[in-house]
């Protein structure tokens, strides 16, 4: 495996690597620059290229699709700027367009180098050929914006596509396009996609991406390509704006899904976004302005929507963070359940009480059975402070039941669930929390959790991960930031851990609260998936970091009682949520493993 790694490691030492690996150093620092590369550089559990071949349409299936007889297809136009594009690639675009299994397209190239004898060669010579290919001379480059604008205004279809000079098109794409169009009524239908070598011998690095995600989207342009949009949907948004070139897809892609009915995805590598020095897909230096003009697409989201929020840049090339204000000081009621763990409580609440910077909270132990002097003497130190309250439970454990015993009690608008085994880290965690809980649209927001030796033990949850729901990223270095940056980036999930989770009060009454059948596992992905049902989001917040000692209080599942009980939640869950089981996680990829946590290739 060492060898294989070190192999790969000398195979991508090239001058022009080097100088990157060099940009990137400078950039980042020693420290962050190794833990990236040790990350890039680790093998792959399912290798790509391989798995691409496999997966990618047969000719079978693509002659099965040129048979398909189509009721009334849509006209799907397709918007390509070209300014200068080499005649190898211009050549390779126009083949991959005609190599479509979906007849019914239209090429609109709107071309700002038509002195560019090679070119305009190459257009008469394949417009000649198939009437479909269609292009315009502009007078001079108007800058990509105007650009595509220009071959926005060619079209002719109900929807237009957008399709970069010098990228490529899966032979299925546009026919996995119109079928959501008509199937599903989709407005808004985006794809996954791959890199691929200037020379097209390597396939790499595909995005794989989840289904419509607001806050993933605010953290990082993760729709980009294959784009097809309904033509009356550009028309209103009002195309393309050149104050954002750079970002210019990325402020359109807001505008457009702001409107959208029904927004689509494909779960297939249907683009091919071709890689070499001069392009943004492989050296991300070469337009740092760009992602200046992205914090402003993200802003311009924020403003449209009413959602007040502070953008700013990662450490990581398009990528951003949206901090959410806290409106006003509302009280948070921080409910801890609790049995005969009195260092462990006592070092939750002292980081609390020492790390907090936000002061407007209750805590309320939810005691459950303790039997230690010890435990009942902390308990009368701690209620001398005017913010503790201890209530009792006087059944046997069920975490849902206690968490619901409490919240009777509580006297807050946000709910803050928390295990006896947490430690703050970061002081600002109830504001992060908050801010983002405030918003209209999100129900429950959960944070990042490490185990002791900082590996991660919690940043998200996968429904059908390990079975039932697991952990993303679980046991990777807390240093690395996970599969294109998901560990690190605010993004919403299915589900979030209750080990520290906070909730709307109303809302967590009006869906009843915690399911009691669920005493021990799965309350908390439950809770969240009811949530979700609701129509609200989920949102996972990385800058709410803390340690979590795991589970200390409950114990193993060791006896058989346990795993009897284990076992009935489990099919419990798998009753309620069969649906969605066998769908999948809309949060995820149907690509992507269910066996692993580290988002790595599902095996064929």
């Amino acid at each position: 495996m060492a060898q294989n790694t070190l192999l790969r490691f000398v195979k991508k030492l090239k001058p022009y690597t080097i100088l990157k690996g060099l940009r990137y150093l400078k950039h980042y620092g020693l420290k962050d620059f190794i833990s990236r590369l040790q990350e890039r550089m680790e093998p792959e559990e399912v290798p790509y290229g391989p798995w691409y071949m496999q997966h990618k349409a047969s000719e079978e299936i693509l002659e099965k699709q040129r048979k398909h007889k189509w009721l009334q297809p849509p006209l799907i136009s397709i918007a390509v700027p070209a300014y200068h594009t080499p005649e190898v690639f211009l050549r390779q675009l126009l083949e991959a367009l005609i190599g479509q299994t979906y007849p019914n397209w239209e090429l609109c190239m709107a071309n700002a180098s038509p002195e560019d004898q090679k070119m305009a060669a190459v257009l008469k010579e394949y417009s000649e050929m198939d009437e479909r290919i269609r292009f315009q001379n502009l007078e001079k480059n108007l800058g990509i914006a105007e650009n595509t604008n220009a071959a926005f205004a060619m079209a002719r279809g109900s929807f237009i596509g957008l399709l970069d000079h010098d990228d490529l098109l899966a032979p299925d794409a546009l026919y996995e396009i119109a079928l959501r169009i008509q199937e599903e009524k989709a407005d808004f239908i985006y794809t996954d996609e791959d890199k691929v070598t200037e020379d097209l011998s390597e396939h790499y690095q595909p995005h794989l991406k989840p289904d419509f995600n607001l806050d993933l989207l605010r953290s990082n342009n993760y729709i980009c390509h294959f784009l097809v949009v309904k033509k009356s949907l550009v028309e209103k948004a009002g195309g393309f704006r050149k104050e954002f070139d750079g970002a210019q897809d990325y402020d359109f892609i807001f505008r457009c899904s702001e409107l959208a009915e029904h927004i689509a995805h494909v779960p297939r590598i249907l683009y091919h976004w071709r890689t070499h020095k001069a392009s943004t897909a492989d050296n991300p230096n070469s337009k740092l302005y760009a992602y200046e003009a992205g914090k402003r697409a993200i802003e311009g989201n924020l403003a449209r929507t009413h959602t007040e929020g502070t953008v700013s840049h990662t450490k990581d090339y398009g990528f951003y963070d949206v901090h959410y204000p806290v409106k006003g000081s509302p009280l948070v009621s921080i409910i801890i359940p609790n049995k005969d763990q009195k260092e462990t409580l006592a070092q939750c609440l002292d980081s609390i009480w020492e790390k907090s910077t936000y002061l407007n909270y209750e805590i309320i132990i939810a005691e459950n059975n303790s039997e230690k002097d010890e435990t009942f003497e902390y308990y009368r130190q701690i209620e001398k402070r005017e913010n503790v309250r201890v209530l009792y439970w006087k059944k046997g454990f069920n975490f849902s039941a206690i968490n619901n015993f409490a919240v009777k009690e509580a006297k807050g608008d946000y709910l803050l669930f928390l295990n006896n085994d947490i430690e703050v880290v970061t002081p600002e965690w109830i504001e992060e929390l908050l801010g983002n809980c405030q918003r209209e649209e999100v129900g429950i927001v959960g944070s990042k959790l490490y185990y002791p030796d900082h590996t991660i033990q919690h940043a998200g949850i996968i429904v059908g991960l390990g079975g039932v729901a697991g952990h993303a990223f679980l046991n990777m270095p807390g240093s690395r930031s996970g599969y294109l940056h998901k560990a690190s980036i605010q993004m919403d999930y299915s589900a979030v851990t209750a080990a520290c989770m906070m909730m709307k009060r109303p809302l967590f009454e009006q869906l009843g609260g915690f399911e009691e059948k669920l005493s021990v596992a799965f309350n908390d992905v439950d809770l969240c998936l009811r949530t979700v049902e609701a129509g609200y989001l989920v949102v996972y917040n990385p800058h709410v970091e803390m340690l979590h000692y795991e589970s200390k209080s409950r114990g193993a599942e060791d006896s058989k009682e346990k795993v009897r009980r284990f076992q009935g939640e489990i099919e419990f869950m798998r009753t309620r949520w069969i649906s969605l089981l066998k769908k999948g996680d809309p949060y995820y990829n149907e690509n992507l493993t269910l066996s692993k946590w580290n988002y790595s290739l599902r095996a064929r």
